[in-house]
């Protein structure tokens, strides 16, 4: 017999989900309504007057060869986030999910770095790869490595990529980890009696049903590339040397708030909105028609 929850008022239903609907809207529709209207208009340096220019921000971006290299270097930075921090925890959740003696120990401790502040991050990474204090920049250069990323745009890029990738492991080993607990084992001992090789099997058996997990891990890591790898890039490189690092999400802050251009900011975190949208949307329309159920 099936089990029917009855509430004995109309009203509370809408009482139990109206905070979660009031900080939904108060914290993403509110804001993201206000950065719209923003965009559209433009302040003088003081923020005395303000004007209606109607499309002259988005116009005025679209002319900057600036911001479409920034558009570029955000494309790569998630790209390889992506692909790196998707194929390292793949690697680690298949070794975990093995019999190993301590094997909850090992899980629990490939989870922790994701409790880690994306700030905390790149301090982290900057004590072990800091040109002349960092512990690893020693055995670098030790192998004849100029390793400076301070000075050096290429290297800067894959500093913030190796922390960003870091960071985000961890969560995708969680899912990965339960997705291949969550494949029967009698289909996995099956191709094994038919001769499949242990390669053989993970490629046509568990890869296949763990394509909803990869699904899911890319949408999420590719959203997480273009937001919340800002903490990182602000302690780490603050968008440089010379805006190698400087990616869409960090060009709103620094064009905001730093250099007071709150029309063409708030221009430029729409654009970001509707480009992670239509990924999305992307991924959806044509990524899922690969996704195995």
């Amino acid at each position: 017999m099936q089990k029917q929850s009855i509430f004995q008022s109309k009203l509370l239903p809408y009482a139990l989900v109206a905070p979660q609907l009031a900080i939904v809207l108060i914290f993403f529709y509110w804001p993201a309504l206000q950065a719209v209207i923003q965009s559209f208009l433009l302040q003088d340096a003081f923020g005395l007057s303000t004007s209606f220019v109607w499309f002259e921000n988005y116009v005025d971006l679209f002319k900057d060869p600036a911001y479409f290299e920034a558009v570029v270097r955000t494309f790569v930075f998630s790209f390889a986030i992506a692909l790196s921090s998707l194929s390292f925890a793949l690697l680690l959740a298949v070794m975990a999910d093995k019999p190993l003696r301590g094997g909850t120990i090992y899980r629990t401790l490939l989870i922790w770095p994701y409790a880690v502040a994306p700030p905390v991050v790149g301090v982290l990474w900057i004590f072990m790869l800091h040109p002349s204090l960092g512990v690893l920049s020693r055995y670098l250069r030790a192998m004849g490595i100029d390793w400076n990323p301070l000075l050096d745009g290429n290297q800067a890029a894959t500093l913030i990529i190796l922390a960003a990738a870091w960071k985000q492991i961890s969560y995708n080993f969680l899912f990965f980890l339960a997705g291949l607990q969550s494949i029967p084992k009698s289909v996995l001992e099956a191709a094994a009696i038919d001769g499949a090789r242990p390669m053989r099997r993970f490629w046509t058996v568990t890869f296949p049903l763990l394509s909803p997990t990869i699904f899911f891990l890319l949408v999420v890591n590719i959203v997480y590339a273009f937001f919340d790898t800002f903490g990182i890039i602000d302690t780490m490189t603050r968008g440089g040397p010379g805006k190698s690092t400087e990616t869409l999400v960090y060009k709103v802050y620094t064009d905001g708030l730093l250099g007071g251009n709150l029309g063409s900011s708030a221009a430029q975190s729409v654009i970001l909105m509707v480009m992670v949208i239509v990924l999305t949307g992307i991924q959806f329309r044509f990524v899922e028609r690969k996704v195995t159920y």
